[in-house]
């Protein structure tokens, strides 16, 4: 066994960086099957990323989300663009969609600018973050123009500091039709409610 000794808090604090403490060994992993959970990733984050600052997340994703397209429209050669809008079907208005950059009529562009482990995290497992899978089909539900989405993840802490998974609208048509009725049928019960309350 190896001792390091530290003369300050602050120096002791930055040598726990990016390794698995006694502290964090219990939540690396799954209890059930053993699978990496988030201080998996964060360890890895620890060693590759520019440190984190105090920024709050939400903050940091609106103020990265320009960065974010000119990185992206770099990447890819493409031309996203970005405007306040909101999209909304044809049949029913209150069926919407925020794009954070569009792509003419058939492409759109989702933005997440993450903490550096949810980055890795997602780089690593090439797909759609599960609390985000509704809000992929939502672009295709709301345009029916859209074939491609590119769901994109950035964070300039990074060495690989952006990618996106395409997600073709071809691949998930059975979803699209799923979400689409699941909302047409709760949008008719809640104007079936307010007619009820407004009298």
């Amino acid at each position: 066994m190896q001792v390091k000794k530290y003369s300050d808090k602050e120096a002791w604090l930055e040598g726990r960086r990016g390794r698995i403490g006694s502290s964090r060994l219990g939540s690396m992993f799954s209890k059930r099957d053993k699978k990496p959970l988030k201080p998996f990733y964060e360890v890895i984050a620890e060693r590759v990323a520019i440190p984190e600052t105090d920024e709050n997340k939400m903050d940091r994703g609106h103020r990265l989300e320009d960065e974010a397209i000119k990185r992206f429209n770099e990447v890819t050669g493409k031309n996203a663009v970005q405007e306040l809008e909101i999209w909304t079907r044809d049949d029913n208005e209150y069926i919407s969609a925020s794009p954070d950059a569009t792509i003419g009529e058939t492409e759109a562009v989702e933005l997440k600018c993450r903490d550096s482990a949810y980055h890795i995290e997602s780089w690593l497992k090439r797909e759609v973050p599960k609390e985000y899978h509704e809000q992929s089909i939502q672009y295709f539900i709301v345009n029916e123009k859209l074939e491609t989405l590119y769901f994109t993840f950035y964070d300039p802490r990074m060495p690989k500091d952006l990618f996106y998974i395409t997600i073709n609208r071809a691949d998930i048509a059975d979803q699209i039709a799923e979400y689409t009725a699941l909302q047409l049928q709760a949008l008719a019960e809640i104007e079936d409610i307010i007619s009820q309350l407004t009298f």
